[in-house]
């Protein structure tokens, strides 16, 4: 298993420096520190859907994250949501918070600041309750429905991040939101939070920007049901305002498969990261506009320089089974 994820290394590293790593033994750990730049260069992980306390592929995924952690010493981790299947969180001393996340990411190298994206099942509980134990926790990091942050890379560069809520901008007349099931979602004016997006976007003037949100806009996965497809409201209400600001990277979950998505007709790249917990079957070939597809359960590594931004998918077993870089 290591030696899997000294290859994964490697590849990270090489964004940096152009140079490859090759381990002859386990001692690893050296090898890294010898070759990792320090100071320079940004990177994080993504982890979507895991909340499975602790079943299916929740602990094996949440080791390979720990692992690689440990090498390259992530500045945070982000999260598309649903860390809490199946109904949220009640308090601050729900005993989730122990057993789907506190006992799960145990990893030294995960005490980093963790930042989330409401997913729907966190709205199935108290979101009340996901804010307030930011104020208890030294790494969760969640304080509102939607917000955004500001990543220096380098004295030239830097990463704007919005994390936004979709569960209330994936709702139309003919689905309307259930006041009795999501009381504290039902308070809010999805305008609102598309003017702000709008609004933020508007006076970015980062390097890189990318959009974190738990439901996809776009998804190739005709096997799934509709709620896993394409998602006509995201395209209608969001997708237009982050291709008049040309966001670099729309990253989602909620469809459990990895899958990558290029349209034509914008820069943009949606990225759909896969569950840490357990995944769902996906198209062979996906559709149009598919780059990558694939059913396995794991996690995303980033880095960014001052011109490229570089992802990982990493599946369950320390496989990097794709990656993508774009540059600037």
């Amino acid at each position: 298993m290591r030696n899997k994820f000294i290859l994964i290394v490697a590849l990270l590293l090489g964004l940096f420096n152009g140079s490859s790593l090759i381990a002859q033994d386990s001692r690893y750990a050296d090898a890294v520190s010898t070759v990792w730049p320090k100071g320079k260069g940004l990177s994080f992980f993504i982890v979507s859907d895991p909340g499975r306390n602790g079943f299916d592929q929740q602990k094996v995924v949440a080791e390979r994250i720990g692992d690689l952690a440990g090498m390259i010493n992530p500045k945070f981790i982000v999260s598309t949501g649903d860390i809490f299947h199946f109904k949220g969180v009640e308090s601050v001393s729900d005993p989730l918070w122990i057993s789907n996340f506190e006992s799960i990411y145990a990893h030294p190298d995960l005490m980093c600041p963790w930042y989330i994206a409401l997913g729907n099942h966190e709205h199935d509980g108290s979101t009340k309750a996901i804010f307030d134990y930011s104020k208890i926790s030294r790494r969760w990091k969640t304080l509102t429905n939607y917000y955004t942050q500001v990543h220096r890379i380098s004295e030239k560069s830097s990463l704007r991040i919005l994390y936004i809520d979709t569960t209330p901008l994936q709702r139309d007349a003919s689905r309307p939101i259930d006041p009795v099931r999501f009381p504290e979602l039902a308070l809010q004016d999805p305008n609102r939070q598309l003017h702000w997006i709008d609004s933020v976007l508007t006076v970015n003037k980062e390097t890189w920007t990318i959009v974190v949100g738990h439901h996809q806009i776009y998804s190739n996965n005709s096997l799934a049901k509709k709620e896993y497809q394409s998602d006509d409201e995201m395209i209608k209400k969001v997708d237009p305002i982050l291709k008049k600001h040309k966001v670099d990277f729309y990253f989602s979950g909620h469809c459990h498969t990895f899958q990558h998505i290029h349209h034509e007709d914008t820069d943009m790249e949606y990225v759909i990261n896969t569950s840490a917990g357990i995944a769902r079957p996906v198209d062979d070939k996906g559709g149009k506009g598919t780059l990558f597809c694939s059913p396995r359960e794991g996690f995303m590594a980033c880095a960014v320089t001052d011109n490229e931004f570089h992802f990982w998918l990493i599946d369950f077993k320390g496989n990097a089974i794709y990656d993508f870089a774009r540059k600037k």
